[in-house]
């Protein structure tokens, strides 16, 4: 105990010069657990299907950010921690040169760790406060979350925020203070200059690991008889189909950049072989420092190589989905024309009105409402207990009408002609998670309470954009609670328009379920990506506060400020690029196999979709990083070399 205190007087040193190290890992923190605890607040406040008619879950919607924010936040923190330590090796040298033992530089490195933590986490928590509702406010705004929809402080989600940072910031120190004080004086010493083996044998274990899992993960998706089930061991929701491949893509971005201190080298050699003979110092200054110091490379390359990556395979699965949702709506589309509504709902016997104006004239009316205990015992609903976690409210369409009017949907039993009278249609999907059978009579409580049972007439393959429960209106229009269509689907043009908007169904335009599709994905997206972004000029500045000593060594050798400054600048581009080659591959590698799970197990053979990269987005990812990395380098470079810590 002797001995470690003597130490506090080095730590406080320590402390004082390395604001920048030490600002870097609390501003990390802070931002890492506010992103969390917001979106856990947000969670906490929703129960089961509380999202608008149309619209997907949104209790699921906020799961998927959570996670997102979580797994972003650890990525960050763990990183920026690790670095921290990592750029005090020659401080560790020192330490070890004057007696001191590997355990009490490790507890001295997680002292200071925790104290830093500690107050983050605490900022982290307060700041979610006001952030919860401003996400909430958003929801609303955008149709996403019912009215009146707000974020009440609960002290659970901050908990569990608070936990997950100092966890993932102590485990991080940790990691890199043991690598620290493993070595011997003369070891850490020479490794202050250059770095060693950078791919640990732990960091092997989990990368290979995560390779199993992720082939594992690809493997299930493209084999399976189903779409994934949803949380709580639901029937799959087509319409959130694609948040899960967004967690392949998740997975396929942990385990490039669990390989990266491997694949970074690499590219660099490959980047810079042009500038091997360059005459212009900053250049070859820019290469060999990059590939010398490879933990700071890949340290600094992480952030943007979660924006560029998280950008490419998010917004890529998103536009691959709205694709085939509007491919598949095509294919599907029976009806000549669709009458929606405009400034005022349809009325609710829109069908009925228009074809006894109009003789001949085939309509059909979809009215979206919500059921509850799909497929219940008939003893649950005498004291409500079929509301259950298992037996979620469900988003149903009721017809008006004959469904061929509408659409023709690939039949795996019965026929949609069927669909008449006390009967109901489902997916493929549906009906094998709840092992229904033809004819089966199925229980369900409509939206106004009403409990009945209804045959299963037709079963349907999956598709995107449509309910996985299509119930017949002949006895079920009397129990919508004042439902109004969502729309008419027409085989002629009406005479009359009854207030709504008449379109092609010939060309429909984007499905109007995309439109939610984009809002999940901003939701699960935006968040976690401003993160990021903070977190690549938070890196930059670390890096570039912790040079102060290569910098005067330049200065001394003979180079000018410009000439250092271009050097910064350089790196900062070369970092940027390496990021931008890894984002690629993962986006690449997740759109093929999005592409082909679509084509081969939603799609098959409906239609076919065509590989396309969000060429447009990841052009904006990149663009962005490159102005914010070298931007933030030159700064805090500018502030050292004049002597001011950057801020």
């Amino acid at each position: 105990m002797s001995s470690l205190l003597t130490l506090l007087p080095v730590a406080t040193a320590g402390l004082r010069r390395r604001k920048a190290a030490f600002a870097g890992s609390y501003v990390a923190l802070t931002l890492g657990v506010t992103l969390v605890a917001t979106t856990g607040v947000l969670l906490n406040d929703t129960m089961g299907d509380d999202s608008p008619l149309g619209a997907p879950s949104l209790h699921k919607v906020l799961t998927f950010a959570a996670g997102t924010a979580a797994f972003v936040a650890v990525f960050v923190v763990a990183g920026t921690f690790a670095f921290a330590v990592a750029q005090r090796r020659q401080e560790t040298a020192m330490l070890r040169a004057v007696g001191a033992t590997p355990r009490q530089v490790v507890l001295l490195i997680m002292g200071e760790a925790l104290a830093v933590a500690l107050a983050a986490v605490v900022s982290g928590c307060l700041l979610a406060l006001p952030a919860a509702p401003l996400l909430a406010a958003w929801l609303v705004a955008r149709g996403a979350a019912p009215a009146g929809f707000t974020a009440e402080p609960a002290p659970l989600p901050l908990l569990v925020a608070a936990a997950v940072g100092l966890a993932v910031a102590l485990i991080g120190a940790f990691t890199a203070a043991l690598r620290a004080g493993r070595v011997r004086p003369v070891e850490a010493l020479a490794e202050a200059a250059v770095d060693g083996r950078v791919m640990t044998p732990l960091r092997w274990v989990c990368a290979v690991l995560q390779l199993l899992g992720l082939a594992g993960a690809v493997g299930y998706y493209l084999a399976a008889p189903g779409l994934p089930a949803s949380p709580g061991d639901r029937p799959a929701d087509p319409q959130f189909a694609s948040q899960w491949v967004m967690a392949a893509d998740l997975m396929a971005i942990v385990t490039v950049s669990l390989f990266a201190p491997l694949l970074v080298p690499v590219l660099l050699r490959a980047f810079t072989w042009p500038l091997r003979h360059a005459v212009s110092a900053p250049a070859l200054l820019a290469r060999q420092n990059a590939l010398t110091a490879v933990r700071r490379t890949v340290s600094t390359a992480t952030p943007a190589f979660l924006v560029i990556a998280l950008t490419g395979t998010m917004v890529g699965s998103t536009a691959a989905f709205a694709d085939a949702m509007t491919v598949q709506g095509r294919v599907t589309a029976a009806a000549r024309y669709i009458l929606r509504p405009a400034a005022a709902p349809l009325p609710a016997d829109a069908a009925r009105q228009l074809t006894a104006g109009q003789a001949g004239l085939k309509a059909t009316a979809a009215t979206p409402t919500v059921i509850t205990g799909l497929g219940a015992d008939t003893a649950a609903f005498a004291d409500r207990s079929e509301d259950s976690a298992a037996s979620a409210p469900s988003a149903a369409t009721v017809l008006d009408g004959d469904l061929a009017t509408a659409w023709t949907l690939p039949a795996v039993q019965g026929s949609a002609a069927d669909l008449h009278g006390d009967a109901l249609a489902a997916s493929d999907d549906q009906a094998r998670a709840h092992g229904w059978r033809l004819g089966e009579q199925v229980n369900l409580r409509l939206a106004d309470g009403t409990v009945t049972a209804l045959r299963l007439a037709f079963v349907f393959r999956t598709q995107l954009g449509l309910d996985e429960v299509l119930l017949g209106g002949d006895t079920v229009a009397a129990h919508l609670a004042g439902g109004r269509p969502g729309a008419v689907y027409l085989d002629a043009a009406p005479a009359a328009l009854l207030g709504g908007e008449l379109t092609d169904a010939r060309r429909p335009g984007p499905d109007p379920g995309a439109r939610y599709a984009w809002i999940a994905a901003t939701t699960i997206l935006g968040p976690a990506l401003l993160y990021a972004l903070i977190a690549i000029v938070n890196t930059m500045v670390m890096s570039a506060a912790d040079r102060r000593r290569d910098f005067e060594t330049l200065r001394l050798a003979g180079s000018v400020r410009r000439q250092v400054l271009a050097t910064v600048a350089l790196e900062a581009v070369l970092v940027v690029a390496t990021a931008t080659v890894l984002a690629l591959l993962v986006t690449a590698l997740t759109q093929i196999g999005t592409t082909a799970l679509l084509n081969h197990r939603i799609l098959a053979g409906q239609a076919t979709l065509a590989l396309r990269l969000p060429w447009t987005a990841l052009a904006a990812a990149v663009g962005t990083c490159l102005v914010l990395a070298p931007a933030a380098g030159l700064l805090a470079g500018r502030a050292v070399l004049t002597g001011r810590r950057p801020a």
